[in-house]
């Protein structure tokens, strides 16, 4: 039996191959009339929106066509559009962008940059400011709430910085899957769980926009650095039209449509630079058998 992040994984899958027709052949190459861009759900649908509208508008002007923002209803089904040819560009987490690779000729090309740690993010493990835990070991036995089942920050990095700890899910702790970061912060905030784990920029910007109380929760454990978010485009987008994609990105220079990714500057990428998270993928999977869906 899969573990219960497996099955999410797969039911969220499954349902996104529904809801786009799942033997629908990518398209052919092509250049689109319309540039149809793909966002996760780490956030509810309009903050996610709202957040990246300048960026929109940047590309929208940069390219000369319309620009339409999509947020998915959750990361497989931002992943399956891709890859079934619904989006023409996504922003994948290392996680999301591996799962749906397996089956789809997916092709990064640009990930954000930022001041002193380069193209690197950070999850953490968070817990009520008064929980006696000073360790990961501490929390075995608890409940720990965590993100999209495909959240690279969100589940799987928190997933393997417990495994580094000795804590196997479903042996030494019980996994609740709340589907957002500001939904696992709020849980722990209003100690409906013993920790979560989510991304350490979401969980910043939380405090700061006092989304959350910052006297009613503490950072319990940081992860190690963590390959950015890819830029990545579908499989049969035609190739003269992916270059002039590409080199918008590489050329954003408006601080408006960098800030949502608290970027410098967007920088090329490739697929082996996520390489350290299918080692972490690997660790859980040796781990949790059943916590790695088989290939769609």
């Amino acid at each position: 039996m899969f573990d219960r992040l497996g099955k999410l994984l797969i039911a969220g899958a499954v349902a996104a191959g529904a809801m786009l027709g799942s033997h629908l052949p990518a398209r052919a190459a092509d250049k689109p009339s319309k540039l149809v861009v793909g966002l996760l759900p780490g956030e509810s649908a309009p903050t996610v929106m709202r957040l990246n509208e300048p960026l929109r508008a940047y590309l929208e002007k940069k390219l000369g066509l319309p620009v339409e923002l999509v947020v998915g209803a959750n990361y497989a089904a931002t992943g399956e559009a891709l890859r079934f040819g619904r989006l023409d560009i996504a922003y994948l987490g290392p996680v999301t962008y591996l799962l749906r690779a397996r089956s789809a000729k997916l092709e990064p090309f640009a990930r954000p940059s930022h001041a002193i740690v380069g193209p690197t993010f950070q999850a953490v493990i968070i817990v009520p400011t008064d929980s006696p835990a000073k360790t990961l070991a501490d929390l075995k036995g608890g409940e720990i709430a965590f993100g999209d089942p495909a959240s690279t920050s969100g589940t799987w990095v928190p997933r393997y910085q417990l495994l580094a700890a000795g804590l196997v899910s479903g042996r030494d702790y019980t996994l609740r899957v709340l589907g957002a970061h500001d939904s696992v912060a709020l849980a722990v905030a209003n100690k409906k769980v013993a920790a979560g784990g989510l991304s350490m920029p979401i969980y910043n910007r939380l405090i700061k926009e006092n989304k959350i109380d910052a006297k009613a929760v503490r950072v319990l454990a940081e992860s190690p650095a963590i390959p950015e978010y890819m830029w990545t485009f579908r499989e049969g987008l035609d190739p003269e039209f992916k270059e002039q994609i590409r080199k918008a990105f590489i050329s954003v220079d408006d601080p408006e449509a960098l800030k949502v990714f608290r970027a410098e500057a967007f920088i090329p990428a490739v697929d082996s630079d996520v390489d350290r998270v299918r080692n972490w993928i690997d660790a859980i999977g040796a781990a949790n058998p059943d916590a790695i869906p088989p290939t769609q």
